[in-house]
């Protein structure tokens, strides 16, 4: 199975999901790591991260990678959202990522992460056909999204986070009248803004995604029952208790709002902000309760992932192994005849099986002659004429990943000898070897000449092969046709073979009626 590592870098907290990419393009989480850094903190005033908050989110970060890939997750994506985008020295703060860690923080639009959180929510929750308001608060920004269960229809990115607000208009705990009036001010007049922006003003349902949301779920479940929240998604909770806790959280000081059951000590000061603007949000749309969702841009990153990917995941799921992916995937861009090239390597391991006791070579050797076997008509790509020297030429300057310098060299020369010249010291290639090397080559591409040209005609006559080593070798061929053509090829190829193992070669062919009961 595929997996996949997402590390959202947000404004107040960074997340980490770990999470196995399934056959059916669909996934699953397997595990979730967060930490509150608020990384944001003071960046909407100064325009700038403070040093102690990079340095904390980066040793988060350390953490995180090194967890991820000590899982087995060596694929992993990260995104950061409005503090870093915002930041006048975020791009120093990606840079010093990369430097420390190796992670590629793909820095991201306010636009984008719309996208990517509608994309989780529509995976999570049965949208209806009606227009469908979601909302996402995080740290420094919220996200507001019209969609349906089509797609996404509208997508704004509002300065109004959760930490932003706080910081602009709740200096102290409880706020004054006055400041909380410029705070109902600013969060009413962009909301008003950007509902008014939309061509639909009427919303079949409010969904509310980000921990923010959630705590205020957690918080006022608990206060209405008394007991802890079961489950997050598609959890409701009423405008009347919105309301309730937004008037608590108003006239409370920090030391009381730490006493509220349920609420979380690292969000004492954003979730007033964030109680005000879902009040408004369900004022403004007419609606009476929010319905919670705990999928949100991470998991929106897995999807686009996943749509982005599908051909690769595919391949990745029918061929685990990374090296002979990459082999079959070079084929596969060459326009190689797959199920000869195919056909052939099995063959030729078979060959390889057959004549071990004589030849003495193993399991690195048997992959290196595989590899070259599936590649050999690479070469057709640039000319049919000298297709071998082709294949030599772009296996050795293609990327496959997995495969040592060394390893790459020797696929190579096994390909480029699958016809015509026999190996010689003449060629620069084959000379370049150690003569170690040089033996394997040689020995490998004696079964890879055979066992190509008994597919001469790319009809898969030869079913399997059968070696008989005596004073002489007998190669008797199963067959399911009239395969002269590939008795003819064989015999022509066998030079190399009689030269390797000392004996001459004869091809016995045997059809399906003449072989013993």
């Amino acid at each position: 199975m595929s997996k996949l590592a997402v590390i959202d870098i947000g404004t107040n907290s960074i997340h980490m999901v770990l999470a196995e990419i399934l056959p059916d393009a669909g996934f699953k989480i397997l595990d979730r790591f967060k930490d509150i850094t608020r990384l944001g903190n003071g960046v909407f005033s100064t325009r700038r991260l403070s040093e102690e908050a990079m340095t904390r989110a980066l040793e988060v970060l350390k953490t995180l990678v090194t967890l991820a890939r000590n899982k087995g997750f060596e694929r992993i994506i990260a995104v950061a959202t409005s503090a870093v985008r915002e930041a006048q020295n975020g791009g120093d703060f990606v840079a010093f990522i990369m430097e420390q860690t190796g992670l590629r923080v793909r820095v991201i639009s306010g636009t984008e992460e719309a996208r990517l959180i509608f994309l989780g929510v529509k995976h999570s929750i049965a949208l209806p056909d009606g227009p469908t308001l979601v909302v996402d608060i995080g740290g420094g920004s919220v996200e507001l999204i019209v969609g349906n269960r089509e797609g996404l229809i509208h997508g704004k990115s509002l300065k109004l986070g959760a930490i932003r607000l706080a910081e602009q208009f709740l200096p102290q705990a409880p706020p004054s009248e006055s400041m909380l009036y410029a705070l109902h001010d600013a969060v009413l007049t962009h909301l008003r803004d950007a509902i008014g922006s939309f061509r639909m003003k009427k919303f079949h349902s409010l969904v509310a995604t980000s921990g923010m949301a959630g705590n205020l779920g957690e918080v006022a479940h608990l206060r209405q029952t008394g007991r802890p929240l079961p489950q997050h998604n598609l959890a409701t909770v009423s405008l009347k208790d919105i309301r309730s806790l937004e008037t608590e959280l108003a006239r409370s000081s920090v030391k009381a709002r730490l006493t509220i059951p349920g609420l979380d000590p690292k969000r004492v000061d954003t979730l007033l902000p964030t109680a005000v603007i879902l009040r408004r949000l369900l004022e403004l749309s007419d609606l009476s309760e929010i319905t919670l969702c705990d999928k949100a841009i991470r998991e929106g990153v897995i999807y686009d992932f996943i749509v982005r990917h599908r051909e690769g995941l595919k391949a990745e799921n029918d061929i685990p192994d990374v090296r002979r992916r990459n082999v079959i995937g070079l084929a596969r861009r060459c326009q190689a005849p797959e199920v000869h090239s195919l056909h052939v390597a099995d063959l030729a391991l078979s060959l390889f099986d057959q004549t071990k006791r004589e030849h003495r070579l193993g399991q690195q050797e048997r992959t290196w002659l595989e590899y070259a076997a599936i590649l050999h008509d690479v070469g057709y790509l640039i000319n049919p004429r000298q297709h071998h020297k082709h294949a030599y030429y772009l296996i050795k300057h293609s990327d496959l990943s997995g495969l040592a310098a060394e390893e790459i060299d020797m696929v190579a020369n096994i390909a480029r000898y699958h016809r015509r010249a026999l190996p010689s010291l003449k060629h620069e290639a084959f000379d370049c070897l150690a003569p170690r090397l040089r033996r394997v080559v040689k020995i490998l591409a004696s079964l890879l000449r055979i066992a190509d040209a008994l597919d001469r005609t790319h009809f898969s006559l030869v079913q399997a092969v059968n070696v008989r080593f005596r004073k002489q070798i007998t190669i008797e061929v199963h067959l399911t046709g009239d395969a002269e053509m590939e008795l003819w090829a064989a015999k022509s190829r066998a030079d190399l073979f009689e030269q390797i193992f000392h004996r001459p070669v004869q091809f016995s062919g045997v059809l399906p009626e003449t072989e013993p009961s």
